[in-house]
C-alpha cells in the first residue's frame, strides 16, 4: 500500500494512528494558502506551528522517514500527487466547516481516509437511543461515561515504514501545478517569526499533576496556575488525547480526583460533535433571533481594550500580547460583548479567531453561542455575567487586572470592582466605563424580550 500521511492536527510521532500504518509513505504537512492568506505576518499561530512542523521533522528523521513540507492549495497540490501512484491520503478527521470542503475535494482526487485522532469520542459513538444527537450536556456527559473503555486509550504504535523516494528538502510551492522549493524558514511563506512563550507538553504535565488535587477550587481564579494550559498542543496535536487520558488514568490510581479534568475533556468533545452534527452553528443562531446589534465604535472600543471595565480591557490585552485568555476571562468578556455592549456574537467570534493561540473553531463558536443566549445550551437569553461581580470574586486583589493593565496599579483592588468608583473618578490614562452594567442588562433584556 502507498499512501500520503497527511499531518494536520496531529504534530507527533508519538502515539499518532497515521505512523502506525505501515507501507510505502509520503508524510507530507501543507501550509494551507487558503488559510494564511487571511493572517497577519506575525501571526503568532503561525510561528507556533511552523515550529511543530520543523520539530515534527526531525522526529521523523529520527525514525528512518521525513516530513515533506508544502505550501499552496490543497487541492492543486494532490491534484499532482494523484498522478504518481498513490493509493490513498491518511489523515485525522477535521470538523469545521472549511476542512470539510477542503477533504471533501480531495477526496474526489484520491481515497481519503480519515483516521479518528483529535477527539475521545467519534462524533457518531455517543447518540441518543433514537440515534439522533444530544443536545444537553450532562446526558451526553452521562453516555459518554458509560461508553468510555480501554479502547480510548489505546496507544498506537510506529509502523514499519518505507520512505517514498521525493525531495525532502526546503519548502515545496506549489503554484499553477509547478513546483518551487523554497528554503525552509518562514520567511519562503510570508511570515516573520513570533514564536510565543509556551512551556513544553512535559513541564505542563508536570503542572497538571501537582494542580489535579486543587483543579475544582482554583481554576477559574485568575492568580492562580491551576488551569492546564494544554489546549493549544490539543489543538495541534502535539500531545495527543489518548496520552492525556492515560496521564488520568494513572492519577485516579494514586488516589487523585480526576473526574473534574476528565469532565472538561468531554466538554470539549461536546462542542465539537455540536458541531459535527449541525454545521450551521458556526455562523447562525441555533434559537432566538437575536442578532444584536452592529455599533462599530463600541466594537472598536472592545477590541482595543477601552471598554473602562477593568476585567474585560484586562482579558483583551492579554490576548493582543500572548493570544492567550484564562477561560473565566473568555466567559466574562464574551458576556459583555453580547450582553452589555449588545453586539452580534458573531463579531466576537471572529475577533477571538483571529488572536486565540488556541483557536478551535467547534469550542470557539459554541462558547460564543453559550455567552449569547443563541444556542443548544438550555439556559434561556437571560443570563448575564456582572463583570464587576466576577472581578471581584475570582481577581479579588486585582492582581490580573494590575498585570495587564499597568495604569491601573496604584488603584486600590476594591475600587476596580466598583463601578460607581470608574464611573464618578477620573483614572489617569484610563477610560471611563461605555455601559453601565444595571441598565446595559434592562437594555438588553428588553431587546431579547422584543424578539422572542
Amino acid at each position: 500500500m502507498k499512501r500520503i500521511l497527511w499531518f494536520r492536527r496531529d504534530l507527533r510521532v508519538e502515539d499518532n494512528p497515521i505512523l502506525s500504518l505501515s507501507g510505502e509513505v509520503l508524510p507530507m504537512f501543507i501550509f494551507d494558502s487558503q488559510i494564511l492568506n487571511s493572517l497577519v505576518p506575525d501571526d503568532k499561530r503561525v510561528s507556533f506551528i511552523f515550529d511543530g512542523v520543523v520539530k515534527l521533522k526531525h522526529s521523523l528523521r529520527s525514525k528512518g522517514l521525513d516530513l515533506k513540507i508544502y505550501w499552496g492549495d490543497p487541492v492543486e497540490i494532490f491534484a499532482v500527487l494523484e498522478s504518481q501512484g498513490f493509493d490513498e491520503v491518511v489523515a485525522s478527521g477535521d470538523y469545521d466547516a472549511y476542512a470539510k470542503e477542503r477533504d471533501i475535494r480531495v477526496s474526489h482526487i484520491l481515497h481519503f481516509r480519515y483516521l479518528h485522532d483529535t477527539y475521545i469520542f467519534n462524533p457518531a459513538e455517543i447518540l441518543k437511543d433514537d440515534g439522533t444527537p444530544y443536545l444537553v450536556f450532562t446526558p451526553f456527559y452521562n453516555k459518554a461515561k458509560a461508553l468510555f473503555s480501554k479502547e480510548h486509550l489505546h496507544e498506537y504504535t510506529f509502523g514499519e515504514h518505507t520512505l517514498y523516494l521525493t525531495s525532502y528538502e526546503g519548502i515545496t510551492k506549489m503554484n499553477d501545478n509547478k513546483e518551487e522549493i523554497l528554503p525552509l524558514d518562514m520567511g519562503s511563506i510570508g511570515f516573520t517569526e513570533n514564536l510565543p512563550k509556551i512551556d513544553e507538553v512535559e513541564t505542563k504535565l508536570k503542572a497538571l499533576k501537582k494542580n489535579l488535587p486543587i483543579y475544582t477550587q482554583q481554576r477559574d481564579f485568575l492568580d492562580k496556575e491551576a488551569t492546564s494550559h494544554l489546549s493549544i498542543d490539543l489543538r495541534f496535536g502535539t500531545i495527543s488525547i489518548r496520552s492525556l487520558l492515560r496521564f488520568l488514568v494513572e492519577q485516579k490510581k494514586e488516589g487523585v480526583d480526576t473526574e473534574p479534568f476528565f469532565r472538561q475533556l468531554i466538554f470539549r468533545d461536546f462542542y465539537a460533535y455540536l458541531l459535527f452534527h449541525f454545521p450551521t452553528l458556526a455562523t447562525h443562531n441555533y434559537k432566538y433571533r437575536f442578532n444584536g446589534i452592529e455599533d462599530e465604535e463600541k466594537y472598536r472600543a472592545f477590541c482595543e481594550a477601552r471598554t473602562g471595565v477593568p476585567i474585560v480591557d484586562a482579558g483583551i490585552r492579554e490576548l493582543l500580547q500572548t493570544g492567550l485568555m484564562h477561560n473565566r476571562v473568555r466567559m466574562i468578556c464574551a458576556s459583555f460583548f453580547t450582553k452589555d455592549l449588545l453586539l452580534p456574537w458573531q463579531w466576537g467570534e471572529k475577533f477571538f479567531a483571529k488572536y486565540l493561540l488556541d483557536y478551535d473553531a467547534a469550542s470557539n463558536i459554541l462558547s460564543w453561542q453559550w455567552s449569547a443566549g443563541t444556542g443548544i445550551d438550555p439556559q434561556p437569553y437571560f443570563r448575564i455575567f456582572n463583570p464587576y461581580l466576577q472581578s471581584k470574586k475570582f481577581d479579588k486583589e486585582a492582581g490580573y487586572i494590575k498585570k495587564w493593565i499597568p495604569e491601573l496599579r496604584s488603584i486600590d483592588a476594591k475600587k476596580l470592582h466598583d463601578e460607581n468608583y470608574l464611573l464618578n473618578y477620573t483614572i489617569e490614562a484610563y477610560p471611563k466605563p461605555i455601559v453601565v452594567h444595571k441598565e446595559a442588562s434592562q437594555n438588553a433584556l428588553a431587546y431579547f424580550k422584543q424578539r422572542l
